[in-house]
């Protein structure tokens, strides 16, 4: 199980992989974070490890490197977050900026989806499953997004642009991701309610009774 990120003041997971994108700008004023947008991606299209990823986010892709690329090289592009198939964490835009990841979008009758949310990329295709790795990454990310932000709802691509966007597709595991949320959250209640139990049971039994009166 990954360690908990830990979220700087800015917006920075502290610990990972930060390779800032030019491809966001400032949210408007008063745009809570309240949606997490899950999407999948992979460069060149069904390969997975490669540099392209990370040099599309960040305008470096060259257009003669593959014979996909012309097709996106100038697109401005970003997204909050990318994981790996190893579970590895690249953030390239800070979460209090707006990163470029969902374009023409809605959301329960609210357009324009990246002014208030996060967007995070799982590298793959839709036609195969993602990792292990890839699911503990993203719910100990969820977690501290969470944590920090007063995020609603939880979607995929495909949610907030129907007929435009399929990710992350079939293959993602909603149901073992919502579970895994579930079982931490159980697991961070029964862990206090036991340290309220040793908590008490080390206080003499004369104290107990005098903080009852």
């Amino acid at each position: 199980m990954p360690k908990r990120p830990r979220n700087s003041e800015e917006g920075i997971i502290e610990g990972v992989r930060y390779v800032p994108s030019p491809n966001c700008d400032e949210r408007p004023a008063g745009s809570a974070i309240v949606l997490l947008v899950i999407h999948h991606i992979s460069l060149p299209p069904g390969e997975f490890g490669g540099p392209g990823i990370v040099e599309l986010f960040t305008n470096r892709l060259d257009p003669d490197a593959h014979s996909f690329y012309a097709t996106v090289a100038g697109t401005r592009v970003s997204a909050h977050f990318l994981i790996r198939r190893d579970g590895e964490l690249y953030q390239f835009v800070p979460c209090g900026a707006r990163a470029w990841h969902s374009g023409e979008s809605s959301w329960k009758g609210r357009a324009q989806c990246n002014d208030f949310s996060i967007g995070v990329e799982l590298e793959g295709t839709g036609a195969a499953p993602f990792t292990d790795a890839q699911y503990e990454r993203l719910a100990a990310l969820t977690r501290e997004l969470k944590a920090r932000y007063p995020i609603r709802d939880i979607v995929g691509h495909s949610d907030v642009a129907p007929g435009r966007k399929s990710d992350p597709g079939p293959n993602f595991d909603w149901v073992r991701y919502r579970a895994m949320l579930k079982v931490r959250r159980k697991g961070a209640k029964d862990a206090k309610k036991i340290r309220t139990k040793l908590r008490t049971a080390r206080t003499p039994r004369r104290e107990r009774k005098a903080k009852k009166k």
